[in-house]
């Protein structure tokens, strides 16, 4: 059985940073792509961030120049290193990997920009 967990929310100033995790643990025999999404109270659930398997890597224009995408594939993960966040980056973040042809999703990790 795979799982997808994602950590590392939390509340931050505004400019702060956070880094989020989503790890995949399980029964794994390739993992290609990872994306990021964010889902803020009454919106639609938005990309921020994708990356492949051989590391090419997607943002969204809100996020780009603050946000950075990596993976470590020997330990099946991918971190999103964010900066200078913002209050409209407050939202619960989701991470959804493509694991052996099937997508999975984490429960999510809420982060929450505020003074």
């Amino acid at each position: 059985q795979v799982q997808v967990v994602e950590s590392g929310g939390g509340l931050v100033q505004p400019g702060g940073s956070l880094r989020l995790s989503c790890a995949a643990s399980g029964s794994i025999i390739s993992i290609n792509a990872i994306t990021w999404y964010r889902q803020a109270p009454g919106q639609s659930r938005d990309l921020v961030a994708a990356i492949t398997r051989g590391g090419s890597t997607n943002y969204a224009d809100s996020v780009k120049g603050r946000f950075t995408i990596s993976r470590d594939n020997a330990k099946n993960t991918v971190y999103l290193q964010m900066n200078s966040l913002k209050p409209e980056d407050t939202a619960v973040y989701y991470c959804n990997a493509e694991i052996d042809g099937l997508y999975y999703w984490g429960q999510g990790t809420q982060v929450t920009v505020s003074s």
